[in-house]
C-alpha cells in the first residue's frame, strides 16, 4: 500500500489537482497532511480524493473552517500518532529536533519549513515532504510504500 504525505498546501488548488491526478493513478487512498491546509474549502477538495486523511494542524490553518467542512478527516492538535500495516508513524507541523524521541517510530513526518528533507535517525526515517504550495521552494510531497518501506520525495513538476 502507498501513503501520500504532504504539508503546507496553503490553499494552492492548482497544485493539489495535479497531486490528486498522480495519487489516483498510483491508487493512493491514505493521506497524511502535516499542516497548513489553511481553509475548509481546500480540505473539502482533499476529502474528495482520499479514503483516509490524517491532519495535524499547522500555524496557518483556520481551525474553525477546517472542522466545519471536514467529513472524514482525523485531526491532531500538535502531533499525530498512527499505525498502518504495523508501521508506527508520527507527524506534526513544527518539529522540535532537540526534544523529540524518535525511537518509538518507524517514520516521522513534519512540515512548516517548506524545505524537503529526508534522514535516517536510528531506526526511524525522519522526513519533511516539503510544501505542495510551491512557496520558497519547488512544490514537493512524499510517498511511502508500506510493503517495501521505501520513502520517496517527489517534485510535483516532474511527475507524469
Amino acid at each position: 500500500m502507498k501513503i501520500a504525505i504532504i504539508s503546507d498546501t496553503h490553499d494552492n488548488l492548482e497544485n493539489l489537482k495535479k497531486f490528486f491526478e498522480f495519487s489516483e493513478k498510483e491508487k493512493i487512498e491514505i493521506l497524511i497532511h502535516c499542516g497548513d491546509v489553511c481553509d475548509g474549502e481546500t480540505l473539502k477538495e482533499i476529502e474528495k480524493n482520499f479514503k483516509e486523511i490524517y491532519l495535524c494542524f499547522g500555524n496557518a490553518d483556520i481551525k474553525d473552517s477546517l472542522l466545519k467542512e471536514a467529513k472524514k478527516t482525523k485531526f491532531f492538535e500538535k502531533e499525530g500518532r498512527i499505525e498502518i500495516e504495523n508501521l508506527k508513524i508520527g507527524f506534526c507541523h513544527e518539529f522540535d529536533y532537540k526534544n523529540k524521541n524518535l525511537k518509538n517510530f518507524d517514520f516521522y513526518f513534519f512540515g512548516h519549513t517548506h524545505w524537503p528533507f529526508l534522514k535516517k535517525e536510528g531506526n526511524c526515517y525522519l522526513a519533511n515532504p516539503g510544501n505542495l504550495a510551491g512557496l520558497f521552494y519547488r512544490a514537493t510531497f512524499a510517498i511511502l510504500d508500506t510493503k517495501t518501506k521505501n520513502l520517496e520525495l517527489k517534485i510535483l513538476e516532474k511527475i507524469k
